[in-house]
């Protein structure tokens, strides 16, 4: 099984920027999509089935062009979830769930903190509030998988200055400490598991030719449940699809 997970930065507009093409060679199973910023309404969901993807479930943000995230799958699955059962999240389209059997896959779109302190404040209770939500998940769905854009670069080895932006969100002290508790209570960081010393980043900034010249930051995760680590194959960002600000990380399962 070979999972995608992706922030496209808008939907529509990666799809201008050749993702269809990009996917069409390719043999991933199931495609996990953050900040799709639009309604299934408004995309040509046919090209995807063309590649033999069907939708599997899309929760939209209310605010137009903004957020959201989607799951397209090869393989049939059993059950979709839209949202996470809490309201402010939900309105903001950031979370989807689908069952696969006896794997369930999480798709997020974690809030970034970038634009002031309020929207930090609510990033620090949304990692608080789909901890637990996850952790209550977890007491029935034994083999989960998170994938999505946490916002948060967790080690060093994540992010190109780690010095300069100590103090920056998306790198703050209490953002690693919570990413390392995380990965402490059952979940299995699975491209670091794999790659132990490897650099390699998953979100660039547009300034300062940052892409090019790969000052980036690793904030785009698969975690799985330590249970699954048996199965992990692969997991790496494949930086040559430039459709976004971000690249897709991929992770294989034997499965």
């Amino acid at each position: 099984m070979q999972i995608l997970s992706y922030n496209i930065n808008g939907i529509r507009a990666a799809m201008r920027n050749g993702l269809i093409e990009w996917l069409a060679d390719k043999s991933f199973d199931i495609l996990c999509f953050q900040e799709v910023k639009a309604t299934p309404d408004q995309v040509n969901l046919l090209e995807f089935e063309a590649l033999g993807y069907q939708l599997v479930g899309w929760n939209a943000a209310q605010k137009k062009g903004y957020s959201g995230v989607a799951i397209f799958s090869k393989i049939p699955t059993s059950r979709c979830v839209i949202g996470c059962g809490i309201e402010q999240y939900d309105y903001e389209g950031r979370v989807i769930r689908a069952d696969i059997g006896e794997l369930t896959i999480v798709n997020a779109y974690f809030p970034s903190g970038t634009s002031g302190d309020e929207r930090q404040g609510i990033k620090m209770q949304f990692l608080g509030d789909f901890q637990e939500w996850i952790l209550q998940l977890k007491q029935t769905q034994k083999h989960l998988i998170v994938v999505g854009d946490y916002n948060i670069a967790h080690q060093e080895i994540d992010i190109h200055d780690p010095v300069r932006n100590k103090n920056t969100t998306g790198f703050l002290p209490e953002e690693r400490a919570w990413m390392t508790q995380w990965f402490g209570r059952g979940f299995t960081d699975a491209f670091r598991y794999l790659n132990p010393e490897l650099v390699e980043y998953s979100w660039w900034s547009y300034r300062a030719n940052a892409r090019p010249n790969n000052k980036g930051w690793r904030i785009d995760y698969l975690s799985v449940t330590d249970n699954l680590r048996p199965h992990l194959v692969a997991c790496r960002q494949l930086t040559d699809a430039v459709h976004s600000d971000h690249c897709p990380v991929w992770l294989k399962l034997d499965i």
